[in-house]
């Protein structure tokens, strides 16, 4: 491997390692600013929202992938393509409904909460990594696909995988522009 593909690689592992090191502040601030767990996932879910939005065009662009034909495509290169990239691992896929628009992704090891060892006392309504599921949601929304992701499994209360499930409910149809001739 060359120099400068070492380096890159040492540069991003060093910014998923800052981004999950600051991701648990951002948490243990706003358990502190919210009474309720249900308001700090809120946010954490519009938050991954928000970067679900922008995450998509470097996605798009630094992947190359080609239009996918079926929903478990689309969840093939969710695991297989976006969670490498963006967070180094790799989930399986499981579909879990016959019409085909259910997965699950199931992660091993899931980075956010690594350094996490249990859920702050009180706080078990909370789900930690809330921010996955948004920006899932949000980068398919941009790609034209409403789809509900939510945790269905998580370790940090006490299940042996954390399972992040994936609804696909419908295309949605894109605006076209008109000319002006």
């Amino acid at each position: 491997m060359s120099q400068s593909a070492n380096r890159r690689q040492e540069n991003h592992k060093i910014s998923r390692d800052l981004f999950v090191l600051t991701y648990g502040a951002l948490v243990a601030q706003l358990c502190k600013d919210f009474e309720k767990d249900e308001d700090v996932n809120q946010y954490l879910d519009r938050m991954g929202y928000s970067i679900g939005v922008r995450l998509v065009d470097d996605f798009l662009a630094r992947s190359c992938v080609r239009r996918c034909r079926s929903y478990s495509e689309v969840a093939d290169l969710i695991a297989q393509v976006a969670f490498k990239m963006y967070l180094g691992i790799t989930p399986s896929v499981t579909c879990s409904s016959p019409t085909a628009n259910e997965f699950s992704l199931i992660l091993d090891k899931n980075p956010l909460s690594d350094i996490v060892e249990e859920l702050p006392a009180g706080r078990s309504g909370l789900c930690y990594c809330s921010l996955l599921c948004g920006a899932i949601r949000g980068a398919l929304e941009m790609v034209h696909l409403a789809a509900s992701v939510t945790f269905l499994q998580d370790r940090l209360k006490g299940d042996n995988v954390t399972e992040i499930g994936i609804t696909f409910l419908k295309k949605l149809e894109e605006k076209r522009r008109r000319r002006n001739k």
